[in-house]
């Protein structure tokens, strides 16, 4: 009971009864007046004086058999104004039986009862009919009206809808169905020239993204939509330069990886980012065989906190493992990521663990506690430069680090072991490259250790779009500041993938390896730095070099102009996926691995940085030390 002394039930019924009430009367009044027109249309409207009894007498009966039955399909208990196809298909339905019910009573012959088959035929398609307008109706005035008075009260934009598919259709009948989007589209563009002329929602397809100057006149615009979620970098590159050209705002909606995973809507549309017009072709994964792989399974990820352990996370959750162990020693990324997977539902299966990798008796402990089968070790200092005067912490994180965690994998027999390796790896001229690469070289000794039933697999691939301490960031912080943007030589190029893009890969390659391999992902094309400076500079609504400089500051210590693509020990092969290559090199000798192992764990906290990196190129012959 309420505080009033009233009890707080007694009004919602109240209301249900009168809500049902209501829709009882205005059910009852359609449907009797769809039965009294069929007679009138069964008879060209002259209905013959022997049947204006009967159709009287009929809607005695045939009213409260339609009204049971779409109380029986459950059409007093829906909100009248949501109503898609399933609704219709359930009025359908509901009116079939009606008229099969009455018919059936024809059949018996009932005195008066016997309504002619054409009345009950025009009486079931008017009752579909009107009760389908009814609910549409009341949907188009929740979306259109009673939603709309509650927008800002701005202006709706009028904007054109670049591509003309899926996404752009969406796009178009979200924002006419909800005028609180406060967009209105005026037309399409569209790449594909049997579309031009045609309406989709009632919007016109005109032409070609390059014919936006033409029609702008008839059609006056203030910005525009990318609605390609598919559409290369390149062409995306295109449009973009033309939108900007006439001076439109050009937004983009969001990646096909985000539209499949249903975080986010077609109609949150967002700024053009550099990431988008980089843009790479969608890979193809084998969703089946990973699925294999990861299902039922306990699964661990090293570095779950960071920009290519969270993704891993994500990825790994939607193939329904029995647990996810998220291993982090930054507990606030491991809180983000938790907190991010218990909103997507996944808080039954995840297990966040605050422990670092080089703890041996922890990692021990999990092992032993969880039972891991299957290891994505991301956990990694990555930094190059930063690496560069802190060498021995680099070579302890990523080369003992991973050995320790490695064997002690092997130890307890876990099934498959992924390391996340860089392509700095091939003929390294940093610290951070040499680290991994000695942490390559030390999984293909343990595959090779006689009795090993763990498969140990490396995976390469270069830089990737907005992770963590990547030039983006970077660029786009300098750029707010008013510049200048630096850049470290006028012809370096690096190699980019997107986040999503590289861990699905990583995913696959889990399932190709039979062990002992080292896989390289297929990066596309190098990009320019500068070039990279520029369209983000451009995406800021600033010019390069007048409103924004470009700064040249000159490679820094154990950079390179360009990343290389295999070491020349290492044979190149194609595997059964195309964006996936495979190298062939021999496992080192035992003596070179305790060699190696001696020195790394027993002297590097010792030396000085000149002499850890000496020390790493009398292990690592390929690498070219950088030496203050």
């Amino acid at each position: 009971m309420s505080k009033s002394g009233k009890l707080p039930w007694v009004p919602m019924e109240l209301n249900e009864v009168r809500r049902a009430m209501v829709l009882l009367a205005a059910y009852a009044f359609i449907l009797s007046a769809c039965r009294y027109i069929s007679y009138e249309v069964r008879f060209d409207f002259l209905v013959p004086p022997e049947f204006q009894n009967e159709r009287l007498l009929s809607l005695a009966l045939s009213i409260p058999i339609k009204l049971l039955f779409l109380l029986f399909f459950r059409q007093f208990g829906t909100l009248l104004t949501y109503f898609s196809v399933p609704d219709l298909a359930r009025i359908a339905a509901a009116m079939g039986c009606a008229s099969i019910a009455s018919y059936v009573i024809r059949l018996v012959g009932t005195p008066g009862m016997s309504p002619p088959r054409g009345v009950l035929l025009v009486d079931f398609v008017l009752s579909v009919a009107a009760l389908g307008a009814m609910r549409l109706g009341l949907r188009i005035y929740r979306e259109r009206y009673r939603n709309g008075h509650k927008a800002t009260g701005k202006t709706a934009r009028r904007i054109v809808i670049l591509g003309a598919g899926d996404a752009g259709a969406q796009l178009a009948g979200e924002a006419i169905s909800k005028p609180s989007l406060g967009l209105r589209p005026a037309f399409f563009l569209d790449d594909n020239r049997t579309k031009h002329g045609l309406l989709i929602h009632g919007v016109p397809v005109l032409g070609q993204p390059e014919d936006i100057g033409r029609f702008r006149n008839r059609y006056p615009v203030d910005g525009c939509v990318l609605a390609m979620p598919s559409a290369p970098g390149r062409r995306l590159q295109e449009i973009y330069r033309l939108m900007s050209a006439e001076g439109l705002k050009v937004e983009i909606v969001p990646s096909l990886e985000e539209l499949a995973t249903g975080r986010v809507q077609v109609s949150k549309i967002r700024p053009v980012d550099v990431v988008d017009l980089l843009g790479r072709e969608s890979v193809d994964l084998n969703g089946e065989e990973i699925g294999t792989l990861i299902r039922d399974q306990v699964v661990l990820v090293t570095g779950a906190g960071g920009s290519i352990g969270s993704e891993l996370c994500r990825q790994i959750a939607a193939f329904n493992p029995q647990r996810l162990l998220m291993v982090e020693q930054a507990e606030g990324s491991l809180f983000v990521i938790e907190s991010e997977l218990n909103q997507l539902g996944y808080q039954n299966t995840i297990v966040p663990l605050v422990a670092d990798i080089l703890d041996l008796a922890r990692m021990r402990f999990i092992f032993g506690r969880y039972r891991p089968q299957v290891i994505f070790h991301a956990a990694a200092h990555k930094h190059v430069y930063m690496m560069e005067r802190q060498p021995a912490e680099a070579l302890k994180n990523n080369t003992t680090g991973t050995r320790q965690l490695a064997e002690l994998a092997g130890e307890q027999g876990i099934e498959t072991f992924v390391m996340i390796s860089t392509d700095k790896a091939i003929n390294p001229t940093s610290v951070m490259g040499a680290s991994k690469r000695l942490a390559e070289i030390h999984l293909k000794a343990l595959h090779a250790r006689p009795g090993n039933r763990t498969r140990f697999i490396a995976v390469r691939f270069g830089n990737v779009l907005g992770s963590s301490g990547s030039v983006i960031p970077i660029f786009k912080k300098q750029i707010a500041e008013g510049g200048p943007v630096t850049v470290t030589h006028p012809e370096v190029t690096r190699y980019f993938m997107t986040i999503p893009e590289a861990v699905g890969l990583v995913l696959q390659t889990a399932v190709l390896g039979k062990g002992g391999e080292i896989f390289v992902l297929d990066m596309g094309k190098p990009v320019k730095i500068v070039d990279l400076a520029k369209q983000l500079i451009e995406l800021s609504g600033l010019r390069p070099g007048e409103d924004i400089e470009i700064k040249f500051i000159g490679l820094r210590p154990g950079e390179k102009l360009f990343e290389e693509l295999q070491h020349q020990s290492e044979l190149l092969k194609p595997t059964a996926h195309p964006r996936i290559l495979l190298f062939e090199s021999q496992a080192p000798e035992a003596e070179w691995v305790e060699r190696s192992i001696r020195e790394v764990d027993c002297h590097i906290g010792d030396l000085e940085a000149n002499q850890v990196k000496l020390a790493i190129r009398g292990l690592v012959p390929e690498y070219s030390p950088h030496l203050d």
